[in-house]
């Protein structure tokens, strides 16, 4: 056990006596006095022992007192002074690793004033001792290692430390390994310690080649053990080394499965299952087999490993050809997916390595066939796509394209059937023999079908096989574009409005030709338009139309010829409504920014209006009244488009407007009622033709008007009758047209028109009590044929009571 020598320094402080007042002070001198004591760590007792006295020189009494580590200050209790003779005492244990000093102070009292006649400063030094065994930093290190490692191969680290004094005996230790079980068979572990005494890390490495087969595990026991020089203390520790099975067996074909035969144009399917042995573990990557396929030019083939039986499995992956090879030759190889590897130990020399060769992978082959079957195959165009380009309108029969197919199969009778497949606009016709396709209508680049200029064609060539095989090829046609369309307005009618300012309205142009055949355009008002209209600018897509201020209020009819970029001309009729500002709303055209919606109002009036006046004009043209006697057995409502029962009446203010007219159809307003219906059935065709549809009802207020498209008034509207000759149509239309438009716009311009109200109830039917807004209706005194009423059924009767005042009084 090795010691620690523990000095005492003494130092010998000065005191100052003082006396009365009366007395001279006198001053006395103390001498250093040291003094060494020895104290050694965990020494095991009896306590409390005496470790050392101090010596002061006494010629009064004094008493004295130890304070500082190990008496007032940690660790507390561990020494003690005798009061009175100065002697220091030791009580318990002290560990040389927690404390290496103490340092302590030491006092001598006189008794009788308890003054400080003498302080020392104490320092006490720790003796150590071999206490502590090293300790390594785990107790169990494991290790997995491949079959295959070659030697001096850095298995793991292990690492001890000890807690005694650094530098000496009892704080340096040692590595080794003790044992190694199971005992190695041409294999040797080894450790190499590295780092300072105390703290030592040790590397464990072999020697030699390593074999799953002989030992799957391997457990190495290492020691650390100090250099104490009484005592040497050690502990251990466990390195374990899993050995992973390497391949250090080749796996070796055995047979294979499968017919080897394959239709040609078949993908995806299995033609062989190819199987070997390896003695190496089920399931693990040196057992798991690799397979590789040699001799595939064409990267026809694939081969996969079966994960349950390791087989290889050969795939056609890419259809394979008859026409080029009947037969496909073929090696495959067998690996594993760990490396082959084998270590065989020649010599052990006293240093370094061993003499150890080891050896690689050696693939074993094997040799396969796979048979094509034929097939019959489709025939093909070469190529399959083809692009022509021609004049749009070339005439018919013109030659565009010959498509000839190919067909390989030498087994089969190879006679080819040219059809034609999509021909959307069926423009073409293809000879069934040679592939010739030519034209069978004229080629419109603006036709339906026709995309970006482009018109699709494709083709079909069938052999005469079992089953009969079809072959597809395109021909992509580009219609080069010409002059073969004038331009064309956008709209043809519009509304403007009647102010104290020019005013603007805009006239779009376009034309189905593309470049150089279509705008900018060019366009020119026709006939008498100086000072009332003009088009700014006159060349573009979008031009406007501006209103001079002498054009007045009403309808308008325009002539516009627009000219291509080429010079190609069209005329165009331009309907034009002038509306005073606050009445746009009633112009019987809506304005450029609503022309998207329908007809305006206005045209719907002149078209009921039209109908009303033939109807008029065939029923009256005199002045002589006579009432329509109702049929009672019919049990029905008579059709009516006026308010009372209808009568012959002349219409003198058409009739001297439109002489023609008059001297035509004067004795025509004598005919039948069944000519009157026959009149009414042209007026209605005349209002379908004119794109309206009248639905009658019983009063103005309840007849509706829908539009079905919108369209100008024109000489096709009029349709005559048996009643009308052609002559007759042609004498009037020219005159009576214009009134027709001058009356239409007045009466469109005095208010709300048909439809621009709601009905206002005043009423229930059945209700006995009646509005007071009713008693301001006016009851006409003419006589009114009640009968008509009474077999409609009681329900008139409060109609006939109003209508007729006997009824109401009685």
């Amino acid at each position: 056990m090795n010691t620690i020598t523990i000095s005492l320094f003494t130092t010998l402080c000065v005191g100052i006596l003082s006396a009365s007042p009366p007395e001279t002070l006198v001053r006395k001198k103390r001498y250093w006095i040291i003094d060494s004591f020895q104290i050694t760590e965990e020494y095991p007792g009896p306590f409390p022992y005496l470790l050392g006295k101090i010596e002061v020189e006494k010629k009064f009494a004094v008493g004295f007192n130890l304070q500082g580590q190990g008496v007032t200050e940690e660790p507390k209790g561990t020494l003690s002074i005798d009061t009175q003779t100065g002697e220091i005492w030791v009580h318990k244990k002290i560990d040389y690793e927690e404390y290496q000093n103490l340092k302590l102070t030491f006092e001598a009292r006189k008794i009788q004033n308890n003054v400080v006649d003498t302080r020392l400063g104490v320092e006490v030094k720790v003796m150590d001792i071999n206490d502590n065994a090293p300790r390594f930093e785990k107790e169990t290190y494991t290790v997995n290692l491949k079959e295959s490692a070659s030697q001096n191969t850095f298995l793991t680290g292990v690492l001890a430390s000890d807690k005694d004094k650094y530098m000496t005996n009892n704080g340096t230790l040692d590595l080794r390994i003790v044992s190694v079980s199971p005992l190695p068979i041409d294999l040797e572990f080894y450790i190499e310690q590295s780092g300072p005494g105390n703290n030592r890390v040790g590397t464990i490495l072999f020697k030699g080649c390593l074999d799953h087969e002989k030992a799957e595990k391997y457990t190495i026991l290492v020691e650390a053990k100090d250099r104490g020089e009484k005592v040497q203390l050690s502990s251990t520790s466990t390195v374990i080394i899993n050995i992973e099975d390497g391949n250090n067996h080749l796996p070796v074909f055995t047979g294979h499965t499968g017919s080897g035969r394959v239709k040609e144009g078949d993908e995806k399917v299995p033609v062989l299952r190819l199987q070997v042995s390896d003695q190496d573990t089920s399931g693990t990557d040196a057992w798991r087999a690799v397979y590789t396929i040699h001799g595939d030019t064409g990267n026809h083939f694939r081969i996969t490993t079966d994960p349950q039986s390791n087989e290889g499995v050969l795939f056609v992956d890419k259809a394979l050809d008859y026409e080029k090879g009947s037969l496909r030759n073929l090696s495959v190889s067998v690996t594993n997916v760990v490396p082959y590897h084998t270590c065989q130990v020649k010599s052990r020399p006293d240093e370094g390595l061993w003499d150890v060769v080891t050896t690689g992978d050696v693939p074993a082959i094997r040799q396969v066939v796979v048979t094509v079957e034929d097939v019959n195959e489709p025939p093909f165009f070469t190529p399959d796509v083809k692009n022509i380009t021609v004049n749009e309108n070339m005439p018919v029969g013109l030659t565009l394209e010959v498509f000839t197919a190919t067909d390989l199969d030498h087994s089969y009778d190879n006679t080819l059937l040219y059809m034609k497949g999509e021909d959307l606009n069926e423009w073409v016709k293809v000879d069934s023999k040679t592939g010739t396709i030519t034209t069978a209508k004229l080629l419109d680049r603006e036709a339906p079908n026709v995309i970006n200029g482009h018109y699709k064609v494709t083709l079909y060539a069938v052999d005469s096989g079992k089953p009969p095989m079809t072959g597809t090829g395109t021909l992509n046609i580009h219609l080069n574009d010409q002059n073969d369309n004038t331009p064309f307005l956008e709209r043809t009618s519009m509304d403007m409005c009647l102010s104290d300012q020019a005013s603007v309205t805009n006239i779009t142009a376009l034309d189905l030709d593309g470049d150089p055949y279509s705008g900018p355009f060019r366009f020119q008002l026709e006939g008498d338009v100086k000072d009332k209209w003009r088009i700014e600018p006159n060349n573009g897509y979008t031009v406007s139309l501006v209103k001079e201020t002498t054009v007045h209020a009403g309808y308008h009819e325009l002539k516009l010829r627009v000219f291509d970029l080429q010079g190609q001309q069209a005329v165009h009729n331009l309907s034009v409504s002038v509306c005073e500002c606050d009445q746009m709303q009633h112009c019987n055209l809506r304005s450029a920014t609503q022309l998207g919606g329908g007809t305006a109002i206005g045209i719907l009036l002149a078209l009921l209006l039209l109908g009303v006046l033939l109807l008029a004009l065939m029923l009256s043209c005199e002045g002589e009244m006579r009432p329509i006697i109702l049929e009672e057995s019919s049990g029905a409502l008579m059709k009516s488009y006026i308010e009372t029962p209808g009568s012959d009446c002349a219409v003198p203010l058409l009739c001297q407007q439109i002489p023609a007219i008059t001297a035509v159809t004067h004795d025509n307003c004598k005919k039948s009622t069944a000519a009157g219906a026959e009149l009414e059935s042209q007026s209605s065709y005349l209002l379908r033709a004119s794109g309206q549809v009248y639905r009658p009802g019983l009063g103005r207020q309840q007849g509706s008007l829908h539009r079905v498209q919108s369209t100008t008034l024109n000489k096709s509207m009029i349709v005559s009758s048996k009643y009308w000759s052609e002559d007759s149509y042609l004498a009037t239309y020219d005159g009576l047209l214009p009134v027709l438009h001058k009356r239409t716009y007045r009466l469109q311009m005095q208010g709300n028109e048909l439809g621009d109200y709601p009905p206002h109830p005043y009423a229930e039917e059945g209700d006995p009590e009646t509005s007071s807004q009713l008693d301001v209706i006016s009851i006409p005194e003419s006589p009114f044929n009640t009968d008509m009423l009474l077999h409609l059924g009681p329900r008139f009767n409060t109609l006939a009571s109003l209508c007729t005042p006997k009824l109401n009084s009685s």
